[in-house]
């Protein structure tokens, strides 16, 4: 009785570490000088984006974020200060939701649509539907951004990961990851911090 009841337990243990592993396990994605492909995507306004509207960007800072995420929430107000301030001089902020909504209803893209109108999103806010965006980056978390860098190849990764180090408090950031990226972009200096791990919560893949 003793060993089924032990089997019994040891099966419960595999299946939830299993249904954890899928969960938080990377997917395989871009890389620092991996080249980033073009997509179209549905904005909130209703009109489909592709980095290549942007004829003037010098680059683009592309985040994964979400409605719903504390963590993303956290770093709502960051976001849009990093499009304001890079923006007008070639790095525009590209956001994109890549959640399930049958997962995580708050991040349908009606409720996009409302996020974006009550915050006044200077930036355009993008739905992945398909998910097959952050698959093809291989973002993971919510928030998790890429900084690419165009080029005459096509738009390079140069940074992945966090935008800084402190999601807590604004006023107690020490590295600001994505800031440092883009100023050493604008300099034609190499980026000093490639990659840092991205903290937020996992994206909510369809089942």
């Amino acid at each position: 009785m003793k060993t089924l009841k032990y089997l019994a337990a040891l099966l419960l243990f595999i299946n939830i570490s299993a249904f954890n592993i899928k969960e938080e396990t990377p997917i395989p994605g871009y890389v620092i000088g991996s080249m980033a492909k073009d997509f179209k995507l549905k904005s909130v306004d209703g009109k489909t984006i592709s980095l290549s509207d942007y004829k003037m960007a010098k680059g683009f800072i592309v985040v994964f974020t979400c409605n719903h995420c504390p963590y993303a929430q956290a770093y709502e107000q960051r976001i849009i200060d990093l499009h304001k301030r890079y923006n007008p001089i070639g790095y525009p902020v590209i956001a994109i939701n890549p959640n399930d909504k049958t997962r995580e209803p708050d991040d349908s893209y009606e409720n996009m649509q409302k996020r974006a109108k009550e915050k006044n999103y200077p930036f355009v806010y993008l739905y992945d539907e398909s998910q097959d965006v952050a698959k093809t980056y291989g973002a993971a978390r919510t928030p998790h951004v890429y900084v690419l860098q165009k080029t005459a190849e096509g738009n390079r990764v140069e940074y992945i990961g966090a935008i800084d180090d402190n999601y807590e408090d604004p006023a107690a950031v020490k590295d600001k990851y994505v800031e440092q990226a883009v100023d050493a972009l604008l300099a034609q200096k190499p980026v000093a911090t490639t990659s840092t791990k991205a903290i937020g919560c996992t994206i909510k893949w369809k089942k």
